[in-house]
């Protein structure tokens, strides 16, 4: 197989002595490089001197070394061939856009320069007409996968976003929405860019949407510094490619364990809300029942209110029950005395017939069928919830299991049940899961810790899912009949709590004065966390 050494630098700035130095350096010490791959500014306003003895052949570039255009008035004259020629001996300028392939068929696309809305770009900026003739010219080939190699010179914008942090550079202003758009399109396993004078190496992130796309390759994106720079940041990058043509489909699918969501994926618009089919077999009779008094908890005041900003957020609105809903919180059907907390929009109830005194269930108050259906602000309250139920129980040598159901169900329920910390590993109770799914052959599927559940299933589609709370999560797509005792049966096992004969709730009824009493304490110890 073709294994290149390549090594990537950020802008060098005229700055060739510092640079070339300290690539005969790198390469004393670890051997010969294939390329170097310059992307940012090559020359700046102090490059003349040192360009001479290079440009009239005085000095030689100790690699072969590839550059990108001007990025600024200033320095287009250095560039005679605005579409790519040779500078000097060893040095040359790939052209202001293009796929370049090397003898070993690695393939690199390069944009040089910065953004411009002109749609007549200067020749030191590219225009979106540039970037979709880029983007046209290489999906348009067969079969396209990606490109092994992205060189440009700005950043993307958003590049940090489900990332780890870019340090004082703000991905959501810094950057070119254009390189964004060529990034999500031509999916390069590595993308490096410059400019800002800073490094900043991103975790990779994947070009498919897990459990609805076939798997593909990662992207790795990389800024790198200035060349000198006096904080010691990074400049020079080396890195091993083997041609994307040239290897094992399976090995270049593996997903790391680190990578993350697709920065630039645009977020999934509000789906217009579909009115849930009542399925036929739904499961009789409600778990859970709210109070609305005065005692039943106390009502948390909204994040937009404790801001003073009284303009109200465009929502998703909750649709309305077909019939009347054991769930909703305005509902006349319900009793009225197993609510714990109200919040603005959600708010926990203990389960009727429990697991164990302190199952408890995670509901909002407006009538959504699953998670993949809330709005943001209603996914935000259950997260404080999930977070202060974790807290909650951890102070009482618990750890919880949250699981939903989305399946003969009208309204959405969260149950969340605590297992005791020296009963069982978060992992004992992962791997119990999958072998009691396996056992019904219940396909339960690991969804990558980056991703959320919003991210595999659509609004109107059943599932089961399963969270611990170490983040892990579980994922089954229901096609036919599902056990709708499932996750309640897991726990219950001898595996776990070993509570068999708890594993229906309709068997676990209990009197309405016990309900109230537990009510009643959960409510009491649950206040500090609340």
């Amino acid at each position: 197989r073709s294994v290149s050494c390549r090594l990537a630098c950020g802008d060098v700035e005229g700055r060739l002595e510092a640079l070339f130095g300290r690539v005969r350096a790198i390469q004393g010490k670890s051997g010969r490089f294939d390329m170097l791959l310059c992307v940012g500014n090559f020359f700046g306003s102090t490059s003349e001197t040192e360009w001479a003895e290079y440009r009239t052949g005085a000095k030689k570039a100790p690699i072969p070394t590839y550059v990108l255009g001007a990025n600024d008035q200033e320095t287009v004259s250095y560039f005679p061939d605005i579409s790519g020629c040779e500078l000097a001996e060893n040095i040359t300028y790939l052209g202001r856009r293009g796929l370049y392939s090397g003898t070993s068929g690695l393939q690199i696309a390069y944009l040089s320069g910065t953004e411009t809305q002109d749609e007549l770009a200067p020749a030191y900026s590219f225009s979106a007409k540039d970037v979709a003739e880029l983007k046209t010219s290489l999906l348009s080939t067969p079969n396209f996968k990606g490109v092994d190699i992205l060189l440009t010179s700005p950043w993307p914008r958003d590049v940090g976003t489900f990332a780890n942090s870019a340090g004082e550079i703000d991905t959501k202003k810094c950057g070119s929405k254009l390189v964004s758009d060529l990034a999500a399109s031509l999916k390069p396993r590595y993308h490096f860019a410059a400019l800002e004078k800073a490094y900043y190496e991103r975790l990779p992130y994947r070009n498919h949407t897990v459990l609805r796309e076939t798997p593909q390759h990662v992207s790795r994106f990389i800024a790198l510094a200035d060349v000198g720079n006096t904080s010691k940041k990074k400049y020079l990058y080396a890195f091993s490619i083997v041609p994307m043509s040239l290897m094992d489909p399976a090995e270049l699918v593996k997903q790391p364990q680190d990578v993350t969501e697709n920065p630039y994926r645009k977020s999934r618009k509000e789906a217009q809300k579909t009115k849930a089919p009542l399925y036929a077999e739904e499961e009789p009779a409600c778990q859970f029942f709210f109070d609305l008094n005065k005692h039943q908890g106390k009502k948390r005041p909204s994040d937009e209110k404790e801001r003073g900003n009284s303009q109200p957020k465009q929502a998703k609105k909750p649709s309305q029950p077909t019939g009347p809903c054991w769930f909703c919180l305005a509902s006349p059907e319900v009793e009225k005395h197993l609510v714990v907390s109200i919040g603005t929009h959600c708010y926990l109830a203990l389960a009727k017939g429990g697991l164990l005194p302190d199952h408890v269930l995670i509901l909002p108050i407006g009538h959504y069928q699953s998670v993949v259906d809330l709005s943001s602000e209603v996914v935000e309250e259950v997260t404080k919830y999930k977070s202060a139920l974790k807290e909650f129980f951890r102070s009482k040598g618990k750890r919880y299991v949250l699981f939903e159901r989305n399946y003969r169900s009208q309204h959405l329920q969260l149950q969340v049940i605590p297992v005791p910390l020296d009963h069982c590993t978060s992992e004992d109770i992962k791997e119990s899961f999958i072998v009691q799914a396996q056992e019904q052959q219940i396909e339960l599927l690991e969804i990558p810790e980056h991703s959320d559940i919003t991210q595999v299933a659509q609004p109107g589609t059943p599932y089961f899912y399963v969270e611990l709370d170490t983040g892990e999560k579980l994922f089954h797509r229901i096609r036919g009949r599902f056990p709708l005792h499932f996750g309640r049966s897991v726990l219950a096992s001898e595996a776990l709590l070993a509570l068999p004969q708890r594993a229906d709730w309709r068997r676990c009824a209990a009197e309405r004065a016990e309900e109230a009493a537990q009510a009643r304490d959960f409510r009491r110890d649950f206040q500090p966390f609340d």
